[in-house]
């Protein structure tokens, strides 16, 4: 306990960055929302001598830390990532949280049937600081379910919770230090250390990347219904807002699904309508997103068959006019004197009728010439329309 207490006073009074709060007021001041860093732990207790935890940092919606748990040490996963903390700050607060881990995992090893604790069981810690009031956050989840949290100076149970979770906090709640510990942690250390990452991430953090929309049949629910799915990718930050309309009114039965992680940091999101097959003329997918600026990304139902559609009357209309074109030289050929054109070069002692019949197909060989021009350039258009 008293290294913990010596580690805990080197990182609250490291008698250094005094700007940090009016650091922290400012970026409150510009910031669109408010952002927070937060750290994570899941535990699992396989039975009473096995358990395992992980770890990670995340500064809003993005990961900027995690706990290499062979190791024993913070991976820092931006090259900003150390904020404006010294190097003997960043020291004393890895070895806070290897004491941590290990005493975390000891202390419920050895209280787990006290608390009657099922194994296997899980537990899951959110923890941190965010940039408007309340400022301090620590929620406990057991089970995947909401079990207990630090309100102010006590914990207390979360609603639902039972006796369980309240033979808990009652236990929890003797332990004064550890309480003011972990107030001063979130309360002072945390925002700056969140003041320092966004000065040092501003750029990345700002970063905005459109969206890109599409639309899809779903697998119908029943017959004569049909499923309609907007799918938005690629988008950054991750807050977005989406919604099946019909002109201005929003659909009610709007289905939206989780906003899920892509391999470049963007984001990802589907929403479904199920409407009867006669119902989906005039509906439309609508996308608002920061990145772009107030112009909502709008796509119709339909609006892609419609546009199939010109490109094969485009494709017909071409075809024609080379069936046209070929007839045209054809006629051509036979009925119109065509000498005033380059002659091609035919073989001496040749009689009048071979000379007719090279002439027609030169005049064939032009035509087919012009035809595969044509087609080339028009299905070079057409992949571009793709």
């Amino acid at each position: 306990m008293l290294l913990l207490l010596l580690l805990f006073e080197g990182l609250c009074c490291p008698g250094e960055n005094t700007a940090a709060p009016q650091a922290l007021q400012s970026y409150r001041l510009a910031a669109e929302e408010p952002l927070a860093f937060r750290m994570l732990q899941t535990s699992s207790f396989a039975n009473h001598s096995w358990a395992h935890s992980e770890g990670s940092g995340w500064l809003g919606d993005l990961q900027t830390h995690g706990w290499d748990t062979v190791l024993g040490t913070i991976r820092f996963l931006k090259p900003w990532s150390h904020g404006n903390f010294s190097q003997q700050e960043l020291k004393n607060l890895q070895s806070l949280l290897q004491l941590y881990f290990h005493g975390f995992i000891r202390i419920v090893q050895a209280y787990a049937g006290h608390f009657q604790f099922e194994y296997p069981f899980e537990i899951q810690i959110s923890a941190g600081c965010r940039m408007n009031a309340p400022q301090i956050f620590l929620n406990v989840a057991y089970q995947g379910l909401d079990f207990l949290s630090l309100q102010g100076i006590s914990w207390e149970p979360s609603p639902g919770a039972g006796i369980q979770a309240q033979n808990v906090c009652k236990e929890l709640n003797h332990y004064l230090d550890f309480k003011e510990i972990l107030q001063s942690l979130l309360g002072h250390t945390c925002p700056r250390f969140l003041a320092g990452l966004m000065e040092a991430g501003e750029s990345e953090l700002k970063r905005k990347v459109k969206p890109e929309a599409w639309l899809s049949r779903g697998p119908s629910t029943r017959p004569g219904r049909l499923l309609l799915v907007c799918h938005v990718s690629g988008f950054y930050p991750k807050s977005v807002w989406v919604m099946w309309m019909r002109g201005e009114q929003e659909q009610r039965g709007t289905q939206r699904g989780d906003v899920l992680p892509n391999a470049d940091e963007t984001w990802y999101l589907q929403a479904t309508l199920d409407v009867a097959t006669g119902e989906a003329a005039g509906l439309s997918c609508r996308v608002k997103h920061s990145s772009l600026e107030g112009h909502d990304l709008i796509i119709h139902w339909g609006g892609y068959s419609i546009f199939l559609i010109l490109i094969y009357l485009t494709v017909i209309v071409t075809l024609v006019t080379l069936v046209v074109l070929d007839l045209w030289f054809k006629k051509q050929s036979s009925n119109k004197n065509i000498s005033h054109l380059p002659s091609p070069v035919f073989p001496m002692g040749a009689n009048s009728q071979d000379t007719k019949n090279s002439r027609h197909q030169f005049c064939l060989a032009q035509g087919l010439w012009i035809k595969n021009r044509l087609l080339e350039k028009w299905k070079t258009r057409i992949n571009q329309l793709w």
